[in-house]
């Protein structure tokens, strides 16, 4: 009979088999109200899942990620069992658990109106409240396949006859309503709570693909109290005020085009804030020892043939072939050309660690549904880096990558940040010794630092494990920006060699490192973090001269011709509007000061300066302000 081990160590002893409630009801009564659903030997099941051996039993309740998540697992059930009630013609596709809440895609001719998401919202509260008792179900394959076609679910059908003839068909039962789902589920519909809401309808194509039928997905957040889901609704109308894109049409930085899908449209401000933060990055690299290099943006299929990437990631790239009948591809990665410049040229210990530093434009294809104003595009430019080390060197380079990207993180206002460590995935190069020796050197760096982590298994990428840096921003939102990887693999396969002290040839350790990540994804995120209020050294027009009328434009010409000298982004309006058009005009394109000059300052040789969100004005003497304000506008040193 089962004896159970708990995660404080603790061993329960049954004399029959049991379900993960009666192991709840026997650690505390407390427990089994709060008791969502449980795990075995690391595996999710549901409470009433019949346990019949030894194993290993950890309870999940809302206070836990797997809790909450399965909240909204269930609360994606309820939304597609709302809509079937109410619009009994509709069809029922997929519906998964997605970062903070859930969606479901659903098949009907007719649009999802708002007037219908408070209808569905009301049913579910209402299932909510019937309480239906939720079980799980095994049916054979070709019997689940008949059933979805003759009640009429033909996407369900068609989802079973992907499932290999082996694997489980899986159906969950709500009451008398069922879905096809791997699971796990809670015990009941009243076990959801009443804390969701429904936000937003947008077309999706079934399984991604734009030659299939256009979906409707409904999308819907989820949460264990209702303080939590007031929050989290204060973030999103936060975020949709603070939404680059509308920011930028307004600080007038960028724009997109049809013709040109996922790819930037730098207007003169847009790009001065890139150019700043290349130039900071820059300042930074330098100061680290880094050697800046370019590599070519097409390249032969065999080079990425040799690389891996063509196996991993030939379906995201973009490719040409000549009239010589010779195919190329758009670089979708950096790396490749980095070590072609490493290959020229004989390398000896003596030279590493070596550090060679690239901006390089990389292009991957992403389609069309997902792309997403800067934060998701098919253009961008990677700050990318690539460190080659001997094996001993690792942890201490590690080390000192993860150092700069948290100083750069805080000069850019970002203290918050999380370390994400990686290990090898399913998918991967490279034996399982190089792969322990890669894991171990980056394990032991992220000790050091000391700093907070999470371990994600199996996410490293197909050539080595990986650190994370994950940026929460001013509304609790979090970015993964930075990465940090081991590669014990790519420099072999390249041909990758250095000269050590006994005079044989070694392969380097290369380590792929990038602190932005993608420079558009990072502008993206800065704006929303500061909602376009960005701090006065990378302001990319950091002054407006504003003449109160045209009396005074030629003593603003002068002005302006003195502050740009001092390093200030600025310009001059002399435009014939009235002040406080002007005034409104600037503020909304987010530009820290607006420096306003009349009789009063040409006389006295002064400005009277209008600070962003402020309706103070204070007034300074020309050359304090001049002294002042030049010495702010410079990237952050040390």
């Amino acid at each position: 009979m089962p004896n159970i081990k708990l995660p404080d160590g603790k061993k329960l002893s049954f004399d029959k088999e049991i379900t993960g409630i009666q192991v709840a009801e026997k650690i505390s009564k407390s427990l089994l109200k709060q008791a969502l659903v449980m795990s075995v030997d690391g595996k999710l099941k549901d409470l009433n899942y019949l346990i019949i051996k030894d194993c290993s039993v950890k309870i999940f309740t809302s206070k836990d990620n797997e809790g909450l998540e399965t909240i909204r697992h269930d609360t994606a059930h309820i939304l597609a069992m709302a809509v079937q009630e109410l619009f009994p013609s509709t069809q029922v596709t997929i519906g998964p658990v997605i970062e903070n809440g859930f969606y479901y895609d659903f098949a009907r001719k007719e649009p999802f109106t708002q007037e219908d998401l408070e209808k569905i919202e009301k049913k579910m509260l209402n299932i909510v409240e019937r309480d239906e008792p939720t079980h799980r179900e095994v049916w054979d394959r070709d019997k689940a396949i008949n059933h979805f076609n003759k009640s009429g679910e033909t996407y369900k059908a068609e989802i079973i006859q992907s499932i290999s003839k082996g694997e489980e068909v899986s159906i969950y039962f709500h009451g008398k309503w069922h879905d096809l789902c791997r699971g796990p589920h809670l015990l009941s519909t009243g076990k959801i709570g009443k804390y969701f809401k429904l936000t937003k309808v947008s077309g999706a194509y079934w399984r991604g693909d734009s030659n299939n039928e256009m979906l409707q997905r409904i999308y819907g957040t989820s949460w264990s109290t209702q303080k939590d889901l007031d929050e989290y609704i204060k973030r999103i109308e936060q975020a949709e005020r603070r939404d680059h894109r509308k920011l930028g049409k307004e600080m007038n930085l960028f724009h997109f085009r049809e013709e040109s899908p996922g790819s930037v449209f730098w207007h003169e401000k847009g790009w001065n804030l890139f150019q700043k933060l290349i130039s900071y990055m820059r300042s930074k690299q330098d100061e680290a020892g880094y050697k800046e290099i370019n590599t070519p943006e097409i390249l032969d299929r065999s080079l990425w043939e040799k690389s891996g990437h063509w196996e991993k990631f030939g379906e995201h790239m973009y490719t040409s072939t000549t009239p010589d009948k010779k195919i190329f591809a758009i670089k979708p990665m950096n790396c490749p050309g980095c070590l072609e410049v490493f290959n020229q040229g004989l390398k000896s210990y003596r030279d590493l660690p070596l550090k060679m530093s690239e901006f390089g434009k990389v292009h991957r294809f992403e389609p069309s549904g997902a792309l997403h104003g800067l934060l998701r595009v098919r253009a961008f430019t990677q700050d990318d880096a690539h460190i080659f080390c001997t094996e001993d060197q690792i942890t201490n380079e590690c080390l000192s990558v993860t150092n700069l990207i948290l100083e750069i993180y805080k000069d850019l206002g970002f203290t918050n940040v999380l370390l994400q460590f990686s290990d090898r995935p399913q998918k991967r190069v490279g034996d399982d010794k190089i792969w322990d020796k890669a894991e171990t050197a980056l394990l032991k760096a992220i000790k050091q630092t000391k700093l907070k982590y999470e371990i994600n298994k199996g996410e490293g990428a197909f050539y080595g494990p990986k650190i994370d840096f994950v940026l929460r921003d001013s509304i609790g939102r979090d970015w993964q920006c930075g990465t940090l990887q081991v590669d014990l693999n790519l420099p072999a396969r390249l041909g990758a060699t250095f000269v050590d002290k006994d005079g044989s040839k070694k392969i380097p350790v290369m380590l792929h490192r990038a602190l932005f990540g993608s420079l558009e994804r990072f502008i993206g995120i800065l704006i929303e973090h500061y909602s376009g209020k960005l701090p006065f050294w990378i302001s990319p027009l950091q002054a407006m001269v504003i003449p109160v009328s045209n009396e005074f434009d030629a003593y603003a010409k002068k002005v302006y011709d003195k502050i740009k000298k001092t390093g200030i982004k600025c310009e001059v309006d002399l435009k014939n509007h009235n002040l406080n058009y002007k005034i409104r005009e600037h503020s909304l394109s987010k530009i820290p000061l607006l420096l306003i000059f009349g009789k009063k300052e040409v006389d006295s040789n002064t400005v009277t300066i209008r600070r962003l969100d402020s309706n103070k004005q204070e007034n300074m003497e020309l050359d304090t302000f001049l002294k002042k304000f030049s010495a702010l506008s410079k990237i952050p040193s040390k």
